[in-house]
């Protein structure tokens, strides 16, 4: 499997259609699979019923209003924020039963994620908080009380992209965001359940959750270093639009 660490956080746009990208190439059998691990810059990605909602323009407005710049998420769930605190960890695999194993990756991901933030000291745990922002049953929380990381899938004929977004440090800006734009949307939500790892681990950081993450996906992938190729950042300029809000 492919380990990519460059990210475009800064384009969220283009950086979501690399990894569109990435899940066309590998279904198409033309790469391995590949696993992307990068921080990201302020921005918020909206699912697709967040952009049938009423207040999805007052949304996008809220989002913008705190400095986080607007985008659609490739794979599914409600309105998901990033940070230079936050990692994004994306994983593409072949898969000719991809519509069959949706529910055995998650598991599988929520186990690996699981396994990382215990590595740094969080008594993390799978399951839903009440009352999280974008709820999942896969979702990471730490000690059954504030979430940490949600994961959502994208499926394609022979393949599936499993994308994760956790929270290393500065939970209560993303509270601050995440409250105004599911206030705009009509979700309810209690953003006291939103966490952080470094509030649960002192002295966690982007670095030392990336080390763990990359020995737990390790004990189960043979991850190849690798840089995205010049044909897979050109069909993500040609998708990106499809990204844009």
């Amino acid at each position: 499997m492919l380990l990519l660490r460059e990210g475009f956080g800064e384009r969220p746009a283009f950086d979501m259609a690399v990894s569109a990208a990435l899940l066309r190439r590998v279904a198409a059998g033309e790469l391995p699979g590949a696993l992307r691990i990068h921080a990201h810059a302020p921005a918020v990605a909206f699912g697709k019923l967040d952009a049938l909602a009423d207040g999805f323009g007052a949304a996008v407005d809220a989002a913008r209003a705190h400095g986080f710049t607007p985008f659609e998420r490739l794979a599914g769930g409600r309105a998901a924020v990033y940070h230079e605190g936050t990692l994004v960890v994306g994983e593409v695999v072949a898969d000719p039963d991809a519509t069959i194993g949706i529910e055995r990756r998650y598991e599988s991901t929520a186990a690996v994620l699981v396994e990382a933030l215990r590595a740094v000291g969080v008594d993390a745990r799978v399951g839903a908080v009440p009352g999280e922002y974008c709820p999942g049953d896969f979702s990471v929380n730490a000690r059954g009380a504030v979430k940490l990381t949600g994961t959502a899938q994208r499926v394609v004929r022979g393949a599936a992209y499993v994308g994760t977004v956790l929270v290393v440090r500065d939970a209560a800006r993303i509270a601050a965001v995440v409250d105004d734009v599911y206030a705009a949307l009509g979700l309810d939500l209690a953003p006291e359940t939103t966490g952080a790892v470094a509030d649960e681990a002192p002295g966690a950081t982007i670095e030392t959750v990336t080390a763990a993450l990359l020995d737990a996906y390790g004990r189960r992938h043979a991850l190849e270093p690798a840089r995205l190729d010049d044909d897979t950042l050109r069909l993500a300029a040609e998708l990106t639009p499809r990204f844009e809000v």
